[in-house]
């Protein structure tokens, strides 16, 4: 029997994944979004969590649109609401981000750094825009962030967003790595249906707004990178490079194809 490739790429989503960005960074850039533009609309932490379920930030605001009975009337009226609504939101985000409300997720830059030590490649794959990445991302990993990444694959590089693999075999191909040499992070059932269309294995680290939902297809299914790793051939008390490497080799040896 051919052995499993080795582990040679990680593949991380960010909203969710690497930080708790949605409830009290996201959604608060909307509603204050709204609120510029004289909107009467507030998404409380619930409805959030429903509208949540369309990835991508102006396809959001879309369907919420289309959803409202006050919303201007005619498709071009409403792309342009959706387009002001989204470069507002995103500059709000900036602004929230710079108080230093949002932090890295238990153990991402644990992992981050393990990851850089050992040489092990690390790309993005989102859907949020490059943009929100720029803003967040000096704030989780410093003035030189862009060094840990050896791709970066954010809304405006892949228009179809997840659950289409687009991302993926982008940041693939970005990496010039096969795609049984790659483990992904994820947290909602979107992004792990990517990444599995795009024949990624996915680990899923259960985020806020998906802590209850399903994850077939995952590898493995964790509260977050500092709980203990429950695979075989996995060591440490946290989820670390030796504990992925375990994990990315059983579940291609699991299911090789």
């Amino acid at each position: 029997m051919t052995p499993p490739p080795d582990l040679r790429a990680l593949i991380v989503d960010v909203d969710g994944t690497l930080a708790e960005t949605e409830r009290d960074g996201h959604r608060v850039a909307f509603n204050r979004a709204f609120a510029s533009l004289g909107l009467d609309w507030e998404w409380d932490v619930l409805a959030y969590g429903h509208w949540l379920r369309v990835p991508g930030g102006r396809e959001r605001l879309r369907a919420y649109i289309d959803a409202r009975a006050d919303a201007p009337a005619g498709h071009a009226a409403r792309d342009e609401l959706a387009r002001a609504l989204h470069q507002c939101k995103n500059v709000e985000y900036a602004a929230l981000v710079e108080t230093g409300a949002i932090a890295a997720r238990p153990g991402v830059l644990r992992l981050l750094d393990e990851c850089a030590e050992e040489g092990l490649q690390v790309a993005v794959a989102t859907t949020t825009g490059r943009s929100n990445i720029d803003a967040l991302f000096p704030r989780l990993f410093g003035a030189n962030w862009e060094a840990r990444f050896a791709a970066l694959v954010c809304a405006e590089d892949a228009p179809r967003k997840k659950p289409d693999p687009l991302a993926y075999q982008l940041a693939l191909a970005g990496l010039g790595v096969d795609s049984a040499q790659a483990l992904a992070i994820e947290d909602s059932p979107a992004g792990l249906a990517a990444a599995r269309a795009a024949d990624v294995r996915c680990l899923v680290t259960r985020s806020m707004y998906f802590a209850e939902a399903g994850f077939p297809g995952a590898v493995a299914v964790i509260d977050d990178l500092d709980a203990p790793p429950s695979w075989p051939g996995a060591d440490g008390v946290r989820v670390g490079l030796g504990a992925l490497r375990a994990l990315h080799r059983s579940a291609r040896q699991a299911c090789p194809a």
